[in-house]
């Protein structure tokens, strides 16, 4: 998936592409390398099922599941994980991530150069590089890609505000590209050489937004689109005329299944190949000797976390003592032993929990009714009327609170959550919608309050998702917080090339938000992978599993 930008999710993925943190000690990327590094052992654990004896092999299919379907795979318009990870497969980027050391590595480009004052970079491309159609992909299509995300008609501010210093974007030949930027921004490297490179020669034409290829897009990645049947399934097949290293599995299904219990049933039926499992099912139905005998499982903490969002032009949610009560009515420490079985870490902020971006020393809000009522009283927020409900101005609390269909500890944390509102003097609905109706709903901020999830990438910089400048429809501060400290930080961090500097503008950073609570910070959960013994190379890396590098023995194979 997209490895420099937040994407939302409501399951944490680690099969569909790169995924979340586990548990590692984090790598210093606060000056990202301009050539390919040594080889070096991993932070964590490499665990494969592969031997030394084993050759990899072509051949066979992956099929696994998908949570929810989205709308479309357009790679600068889509915002969500599931789009990101499979467009991850079709769409190439200048530059790649090392799975063990994190580094940036060649891709589309062999090499680069960043000038003095870390102003301008120039990449020199490959040139054996073909999209599916046979096309080159040459510096005109990097520039197109650039002009397309920063055109401000384009659906992408949650991109485009990466981009925003940049002046310049120049095909000084056919493969070379220079950028130009007017400030200096620690993550310009990442960003750039993250973009994916589409073709000028099919996207420039027609409203990029709604563009026809939206379904069945055109890359230059080592996997194309076979089919996507709406509801059902989106089958990928592997690209034979990819310039690269070819991925060994040639077919990728991804079966669309909403529900849990129904996907897990389709796992245990051999349907499928892999799938991360809620936590009750991990606990209760992966011990068994059948269930261990077919698969391996990996459990590791991810880089994501979860959250309720409030939405502050609502005058409900406007005032941060209320939002801090809204937090402390909300029994996460029984929701974290009860509904996710331990397999979760309460988090007080938008840092992934093991890197040092995220200040340990600040403890999340306790479960406090008696001082959230307080607060709420204090806030003006009073039964006025006696009917049961605080009000304030003539507004009763009372709000909706928005989920997607397929999250069923989502479900249950907001019915006990509910009761807990409800003896406060506070009026919540639920309301459930398919993914994609969802995600529209929140991107137009017609909500109140939402459960959602965000990834962390690395290189840690959270101006997407709360500067200011991100509350514009379609950005990612949906929920609308402005502060004028917090933008100072984060502009003044994104210039700051020194990690250690940068985590001390950070640590203040989290104490705003903190103290502020646009969000009630929820979990960070474990990844529970199970994957199909018969695949070989099943590493946990310091960012997730990597399925491209993953193969099956020909002896093992089952699909032609």
């Amino acid at each position: 998936m997209r490895f420099g930008v937040y994407v939302v999710v409501i399951v944490f993925l680690a099969t569909l592409g790169q995924a979340c943190n586990p548990k590692t000690t984090p790598t210093d990327t606060s000056n990202p390398p301009t050539q390919s590094p040594a080889e070096t052992n991993p932070s964590s654990p490499a665990v494969s099922s592969s031997t030394e004896t084993e050759t990899p092999a072509d051949g066979d299919w992956l099929i696994v599941r998908l949570p929810a379907e989205m709308e479309h795979l357009n790679p600068f318009t889509s915002q969500d994980a599931y789009s990101s990870s499979i467009n991850s497969l079709i769409f190439d980027t200048l530059l790649d991530m090392d799975n063990r050391t994190l580094e940036l590595i060649p891709k589309l480009a062999t090499s680069w150069e960043i000038s003095e004052d870390k102003l301008t970079y120039t990449f020199h491309m490959r040139q054996d590089a073909r999209f599916t159609d046979g096309q080159p992909v040459t510096a005109h299509d990097v520039k197109f890609s650039f002009d397309t995300v920063m055109n401000p008609k384009v659906n992408a501010p949650h991109l485009r505000n990466y981009f925003q210093d940049i002046v310049s974007c120049e095909a000084v030949d056919d493969y070379t590209v220079k950028f130009v930027s007017n400030k200096p921004y620690f993550r310009h490297l990442l960003m750039l050489g993250g973009l994916e490179v589409i073709p000028r020669h099919i996207y420039s034409e027609g409203d990029f937004n709604n563009h026809p290829r939206n379904r069945n897009p055109i890359g230059s990645g080592p996997y194309i689109i076979e089919s996507w049947t709406t509801g059902q399934q989106i089958t990928l097949v592997r690209n034979e005329n990819y310039w690269g290293e070819k991925p060994h599995i040639l077919k990728r299904i991804y079966k669309i299944i909403t529900n849990d219990e129904a996907a897990f049933q389709v796992l245990t039926r051999g349907e499928m190949d892999s799938m991360d499992i809620r936590p009750e099912l991990w606990v209760k139905r992966t011990d068994s000797p059948s269930f261990t005998s077919r698969f391996n499982k990996f459990d590791y903490f991810s880089g994501g976390f979860s959250y309720i969002g409030w939405n502050m032009r609502r005058p409900m949610f406007q005032d941060k003592k209320v939002r801090q009560a809204l937090t402390m009515l909300l029994d996460r420490y029984t929701i974290r032993d009860t509904v996710y079985y331990g397999l979760a870490e309460i988090v007080s902020g938008t840092a992934f929990i093991d890197d040092p971006e995220y200040d340990k020393s600040i403890q999340p809000w306790p479960f406090d009714p008696e001082t959230a009522k307080r607060q709420l009283d204090e806030a003006g927020w009073k039964d006025s009327n006696n009917d049961g409900i605080r009000d304030k101005n003539g507004v009763p609390f009372q709000f909706e609170l928005l989920l997607s269909n397929d999250r069923p500890e989502y479900e249950i944390m907001a019915t006990v959550y509910q009761e807990e509102l409800k003896r406060a003097g506070i009026s919540m609905s639920i309301r459930q919608l398919e993914w994609a109706t969802f995600l529209q709903s929140i991107n137009e901020q017609k909500f109140d309050a939402c459960v959602l999830g965000w990834t962390t990438p690395p290189y840690f910089d959270p101006y997407q998702l709360w500067h200011s400048s991100q509350t514009v429809p379609g950005g990612s501060n949906a929920v609308g917080f402005v502060n004028a400290e917090a933008d100072r930080l984060m502009e003044e961090a994104r210039t700051e090339f020194d990690r250690s500097k940068r985590i001390e503008l950070y640590h203040r950073f989290h104490a705003i938000l903190h103290e502020e609570q646009p969000y009630t910070f929820l979990f960070c959960r474990k990844s529970l992978m199970a994957v199909d013994k018969r695949f070989r190379n099943t590493i946990v890396y310091p960012r997730g599993m990597d399925s491209k590098e993953w193969w099956v023995p020909k002896s093992l194979q089952r699909y032609n």
